[in-house]
C-alpha cells in the first residue's frame, strides 16, 4: 500500500508531482472537461487511481501516514459553471453530514499519529462552521484569502478512547 492518500484528489491541482508514486488518488469521478471560461479554452483531466466516496473509502483502518483533504467547499455554482466541474458541490442539505463522515473516514484510513492536510475555502462556507460539525480540532493552519489549510494528527487509542481523553 502506497503511503499517501488524497481522498478528494479532482484535479490534482495543488500537487507540485500529479503523479507521485507514494500517493493514491481517489475522487468520486473520472472525466475530462473542456470548457471556455471567461473567454479561455479550460481543460481539467480528472482521472483518479480509484473511484470512491470521500464518506465511504474502500480501503481498511491504518492504511495511510498521510491524507490529504480537500473536498468540494461550494454549495451553489451555475449547473454547467467551470467553478461546479472544476471544484463540485456540496449537496446543500447534508453538506454538515457528508464533512463529517469524510473526517471520519480520513481518520479511520490514518494509522496511529498519522496527519491529516485538510484544505477549505470559505466562499460559501465559513471555516468556523465546518469546524462545528466535525469532531475533531486542527492542530494548526494557515490562511491566504479566502482558502484555509489545517492540520490534524490522529491519535492513538487506548481501549477504545483517543489517548488524550484518558
Amino acid at each position: 500500500m502506497k503511503p499517501i492518500l488524497d481522498m478528494t484528489s479532482g484535479g490534482r491541482m495543488f500537487w507540485f508531482d500529479k503523479q507521485n508514486s507514494n500517493a493514491i488518488f481517489t475522487d468520486e469521478r473520472s472525466e475530462v472537461v473542456e470548457m471556455k471560461d471567461r473567454g479561455h479554452m479550460r481543460k481539467l483531466e480528472i482521472k483518479p487511481d480509484v473511484i470512491a466516496d470521500f464518506r465511504n473509502l474502500p480501503f481498511q483502518d491504518e492504511s495511510f501516514y498521510l491524507v490529504v483533504f480537500d473536498p468540494p467547499h461550494l454549495l451553489r455554482a451555475g449547473p454547467n459553471s467551470w467553478l461546479r466541474k472544476k471544484y463540485g458541490v456540496l449537496n446543500h442539505d447534508t453538506w454538515q453530514l457528508d464533512l463529517n463522515q469524510g473526517f471520519h473516514e480520513a481518520m479511520r484510513v490514518l494509522k496511529p499519529y498519522g496527519t491529516l492536510i485538510f484544505k477549505w475555502n470559505e466562499e460559501q462556507i465559513k471555516t468556523s462552521e465546518v469546524l462545528k460539525h466535525i469532531d475533531y480540532k486542527p492542530l494548526f493552519g494557515d490562511k491566504r484569502a479566502k482558502t484555509r489549510w489545517m492540520v490534524f494528527m490522529k491519535e492513538e487509542k487506548i481501549n477504545g478512547h483517543n489517548r488524550s481523553s484518558i
